[in-house]
């Protein structure tokens, strides 16, 4: 098999490889293909195949009738039928030699996804800046807006993806909350005053949180009191090439909270109380971390779908994006030695108007 994928990037989009068994019920590779991804083809499985865009490792077309157990792996494109164009624009906010740094919409994915392959950041960065060889650095949820780091070279990506891996990139974020009778005292009193709320803030929420492969939600899991005054942002990362074998215990996650302002929410928000504008510091990075330590505080960020609870799949509202926002980011560049700092330049449409700063 070659190192490199058989087929070149097409209309932004890089091939998808596929593992394919060598035996089984199936007579052919087409067979197997359409059981497994029969029900949901979004572009023509048996169309790709008499076209010729099924391919093995050498790029030589696969046929409905290619045996089994012909090929172990197989590329193809992914695509979509009629994907529908979502009515929100990203933006470049920096580019030089090794970097692209865009500032994402809400309701954009970041890499192509489900029904999303065209309507992804990365597709239409590389279609509209000629930039085959893009790939992010980090990602954003699709339901995120803000600041996402893209990388130009292969020759140079691994050295900024290190920065991440190693906590060398320092990230804020900030979400808009609806102050509900939920968030008290937490004896059954009545919600707090606006100076009480105030008083309560920054602080630090940390918890351990478990995502399961297939599963959209992330939970948290309980762990020993004894466990409990461990601090996850200051384990030190395993020694690359070793793995981890017994977990570590206690929490795993760690975000540093603040109030930045507090009052009215805009005319026409569908917030049912006072909003509270948020400024949210991860000190370490497990999935949906920040909306599910806000939802343990009482504040489950406004629209969100997922935490506290998970509601029906429903088409996008875009008059109602996830109220949060990846702000601001900044590191010191691997390679010149020079401080980059990166703000998002979108609002959060329903944070307060007016009221008391925190």
């Amino acid at each position: 098999m070659s190192a490199r994928p058989p087929l070149p990037v097409r209309d932004g989009v890089n091939p998808t490889r596929l593992r394919v068994p060598t035996d089984g019920p199936w007579r052919t590779v087409h067979e197997y293909v359409l059981e497994t991804f029969g029900h949901i083809d979004h572009g023509g499985i048996t169309q790709r195949f008499e076209d010729g865009e099924v391919v093995d490792a050498e790029a030589t077309p696969l046929t409905t009738e290619t045996p089994l157990g012909a090929v172990d792996f197989l590329w193809y494109y992914r695509s979509v039928t009629d994907e529908t164009p979502l009515p929100v624009t990203e933006e470049v906010l920096f580019e030089d030699e090794h970097l692209v740094v865009a500032d994402k919409p809400h309701f954009l994915p970041t890499t192509p996804a489900g029904r999303y392959v065209q309507q992804s950041l990365l597709v239409r960065l590389r279609r509209r800046l000629e930039l085959p060889d893009l790939i992010p650095i980090h990602r954003l949820d699709r339901g995120t807006a803000g600041v996402v780091l893209f990388s130009k070279r292969p020759e140079t990506r691994g050295t900024y993806q290190l920065c991440f891996e190693d906590r060398q990139v320092h990230k804020t974020y900030e979400c808009v909350s609806a102050f509900t009778t939920d968030f008290t005292t937490g004896h059954g009193s009545d919600p707090l005053t606006s100076a009480e709320r105030a008083a309560r803030f920054p602080l630090t929420v940390r918890s351990r949180i478990s995502k399961t492969k297939g599963v959209v939600v992330s939970e948290r899991v309980d762990y020993d009191v004894a466990d409990s005054g461990r601090r996850p942002q200051d384990r030190r990362g395993r020694r690359r090439g070793r793995r981890r074998t017994e977990p570590v215990p206690g929490a795993n996650s760690s975000s540093r909270i603040e109030l930045l302002a507090q009052g009215a929410a805009p005319s026409g928000s569908r917030a049912p109380h006072d909003v509270g504008l948020f400024r949210l510091t991860p000190h370490t990075g497990k999935t949906h971390q920040l909306r599910i330590h806000m939802a343990l505080l009482g504040l489950g960020i406004l629209h969100d779908r997922f935490y506290p609870d998970l509601l029906d799949d429903a088409p996008d509202d875009f008059d109602a994006p996830l109220q949060l926002l990846a702000r601001h980011l900044s590191f010191t560049d691997p390679l010149t030695g020079q401080q980059r700092s990166f703000t998002s330049r979108r609002a959060l449409s329903e944070a307060p108007v007016s009221g008391d700063p925190a």
